[in-house]
């Protein structure tokens, strides 16, 4: 009978290992969960798949519980239909988001303004800047009006977000109307942003303790011992962002038109053609989500119109200076500009280098059809012209001759010819060979 004095100590023993045990499965886990941060990069023009990418960080974040999502942001601008999709997805998060503008030397300008200011906490790095840049307008005041909307939208739109997230909306309103552009200690004192932060774990000491609001309630933040995880940009989604590029974008137009060119000038060829249909595909996928100005579409087709009639009439290089014209100017105004999408712009080497390898392009081509026209031929009937022959018999008018390895009927059409001498054709009607004797070296 085992001693009554061991039974409690026993009781006692498995009371401690059943907490031990309870707290490890429920209560560690938990703090372990609470403690992950997810982090994403963005250092490119804002784009459908930036739009994509941060939609994702988002849903991860959500997924995984993290404590918030941090978005490193470094950007010149870019698409306001993928800013207000990314501001629409951040506004209705269910984690924290913040935006950090860094590293040192980065810049929220244009439509990362909005991005920025609709963060529930805003953050730039030392040596960092925010705001509009002032769009370079190729159109001249044709499209004043039109941009004169574009600009009440976008100030109206970002005096919302500045409401929504108790920042300051005189400024916000002055980014969009006169591009103004601030350093992070200006945007501190200016409540543009919330910290300024000199890395990121700097960043997470910050924000530690700190209280944001959310759709359904707030929430304090416990970021200081988190860990962090990088969530990077899918390959695909680098591969559409690049080709969002507009300079990108343009090229492969360019090529998709060189491609179909070379198919119609030399059928069966059909790798080029091939390639030219990928990259026009390419292309007008690209420029479907861009404010793409069909006029310059237009003047970029008629320009190379242009120059395939170069290659059939005789203009004197009228035809292809007008083509080289034309191109030009289709480049220049081939996207529309405004105070919201000034990132959406050709650069003035693009246009450049683009019209000057189409104009060699097409030159090349007239060089190779003139060279091609002023050229002896080499195969047919007209090839035998001008080619020696040696008599069988006696030409007296008529006879044969040896052309070529074959027999031919041959008619002298000067003299008579005697046998083993060599002739030269002059003309070829039908099976018959009119020549005439040769009295020095032809071609043989």
């Amino acid at each position: 009978m085992p001693s009554p004095l061991k039974i409690p100590t026993l009781h006692a023993y498995l009371l401690r290992r059943f907490c031990i045990i309870s707290l490890i499965v429920f209560f560690i886990p938990a703090a372990l969960c609470a403690q992950r941060i997810i982090s994403i990069t963005v250092n490119d023009g804002i784009n459908p798949s930036t739009a994509e990418y941060i939609n994702q960080g988002i849903t991860t974040a959500q997924k995984k519980n993290a404590e918030c999502l941090i978005i490193n942001l470094n950007t010149p601008g870019g698409l306001l239909t993928s800013t207000r999709e990314i501001v629409t997805n951040i506004m209705q998060s269910q984690v924290p988001v913040i935006v950090y503008v860094s590293p040192t030397g980065a810049r929220a300008g244009s439509a990362g303004v909005f991005i920025t200011l609709s963060a529930n906490i805003a953050a730039m790095a030392p040596g960092t800047n925010i705001g509009a840049a002032h769009p370079v307008d190729m159109q001249g005041k044709s499209d004043a009006v039109m941009n004169e909307k574009i600009t009440n939208d976008a100030a109206a739109f970002l005096r919302t977000i500045a409401e929504k997230r108790n920042r300051n909306v005189l400024w916000a309103e002055d980014a969009v109307r006169n591009s103004v552009s601030i350093t992070e200690k200006e945007a501190l004192e200016n409540n543009v942003i919330n910290l300024v932060a000199n890395d990121q774990k700097d960043l997470l000491n910050k924000l530690d303790g700190k209280q944001v609001e959310l759709n359904d309630g707030s929430k304090i933040m416990h970021t200081k011992n988190a860990v962090v995880e990088a969530l990077e940009m899918g390959f695909f989604q680098k591969v559409l962002s690049r080709l969002s590029d507009p300079n990108i974008a343009y090229i492969m137009m360019m090529l998709g038109f060189f491609g179909l060119i070379f198919e119609l000038f030399s059928p069966g060829a059909i790798f080029p053609g091939i390639a030219g249909v990928i990259f026009l595909i390419l292309a007008f996928y690209s420029m479907s989500s861009m404010p793409v100005n069909y006029a310059g579409i237009a003047l970029i087709v008629f320009g190379i119109i242009l120059f395939l009639l170069e290659l059939k009439v005789i203009s004197h290089g009228l035809l292809a200076i007008g083509g080289i014209i034309s191109v030009f100017l289709g480049s220049m105004i081939l996207f529309r500009t405004s105070p919201t999408e000034n990132f959406v712009a050709l650069s003035w080497s693009a246009i450049i280098s683009v019209t000057a390898v189409t104009a060699l392009f097409f030159l090349f081509l007239v060089t190779m059809g003139l060279k091609a026209q002023r050229s002896k031929p080499v195969s047919g009937i007209y090839a035998m012209i001008g080619r020696t022959a040696q008599t069988i018999n006696q030409l007296d008018p008529a006879g044969q001759v040896n052309f070529m390895g074959e027999t031919w009927n041959a008619v002298s059409v000067s003299q008579k010819v005697n046998e083993n001498e060599k002739v030269i054709v002059k003309e070829i009607k039908g099976l018959t060979l009119y020549v005439e004797p040769v009295n020095e070296p032809s071609i043989s």
